[in-house]
């Protein structure tokens, strides 16, 4: 089967620093985590919130989840967790 999104829920989580995100291969479920620390631009002072970080990550949602998809072929765990050298280049210049 092939790995699909089918609901737009995310969530962040503060304590760890990730935006948390499924996806469903079939009837198994995968847990993606996405460190927030990926739309941080170099030299920001300001620390941002909660909202900041999901409205960044639905305006990148199509990226993110092309990128998730890559990922789990790769790797085909329940759990995945992306980082910087999965996109290739910063998310940060999108934000």
């Amino acid at each position: 089967m092939t790995l699909s999104f089918p609901n737009p829920t995310r969530a962040y989580d503060e304590t760890r620093g990730f935006i948390r995100f499924i996806g469903h291969d079939g009837l198994n479920q995968v847990l993606f985590l996405l460190p927030v620390a990926l739309f941080e631009r170099e030299g920001a002072t300001n620390r941002r919130k909660e909202r900041d970080y999901l409205l960044a990550f639905d305006r990148l949602r199509e990226r993110i989840l092309t990128t998730a998809r890559q990922a789990y072929q790769s790797r085909r765990r329940h759990m995945i967790e992306l980082d910087l050298s999965a996109f290739g280049s910063s998310l940060q210049s999108a934000t």
